[in-house]
């Protein structure tokens, strides 16, 4: 059964149609079902901005999704919405992958040098008892709490296994990272979403 699948993606990587690439991939597919997947995406509706809103909007989005799929760009590792994305996809217990895009060739028929995986720029701190778990992000060369969810960064998780507590681990430990050329993302994508 195909899944519904949240892309994550920094919107200039739309304009140069790298992330269309793997958006659509499913419309050269017999049908839909055979792609693994069903885009979840909200950006189409993202233009009624406003912080609010716009949360609203990826909180809406998520609902009814299982994994999110990361669309890895040039600058993607830097947008604030996309590490919101992230985080709030992991709080709510989607599985999560990196798919680097800049190999597909852009309108401009070139392709680019990979972009830094968002994932290592993100990640949780779970305490010694694994009851609650804080969102980080890294940002001026440092690790901060990441509270741009709930107002909070920290969270009750319910539990965690005991390999986990009074630990940190950057997502990007916790994620696969893929290349959607090098790694045949036409042909895999529905394996790794699995």
């Amino acid at each position: 059964m195909a899944k519904r699948v949240f892309f994550s993606f920094h919107y200039q990587d739309v304009v140069d149609f790298r992330a269309n690439v793997v958006r659509q991939h499913w419309m050269t597919k017999p049908d839909r079902g055979a792609s693994g997947f069903f885009d979840a995406s909200i950006w189409e509706d993202a233009k009624k901005t406003g912080t609010v809103a716009l949360k609203r909007l990826i909180n809406g989005g998520l609902e009814g999704t299982s994994t999110t799929c990361v669309l890895v760009g040039s600058a993607t590792y830097l947008r604030p919405w996309v590490r919101y994305e992230i985080l709030k996809s992991f709080r709510k217990g989607n599985s999560i992958l990196a798919v680097g895009i800049n190999s597909i060739k852009g309108r401009d028929q070139k392709t680019k040098l990979p972009g830094p995986n968002p994932l290592d720029y993100l990640g949780v701190r779970y305490s010694e008892s694994g009851d609650t778990g804080t969102l980080l992000q890294y940002n001026n060369n440092a690790w901060i709490e990441y509270a741009e969810i709930d107002g909070s960064a920290s969270y009750r998780t319910g539990g965690v296994p005991i390999q986990y507590r009074g630990k940190g681990f950057k997502l990007s430990q916790m994620y696969s990272h893929y290349d959607w050329i090098a790694n045949d993302g036409y042909n895999n994508f529905s394996k790794w979403i699995g």
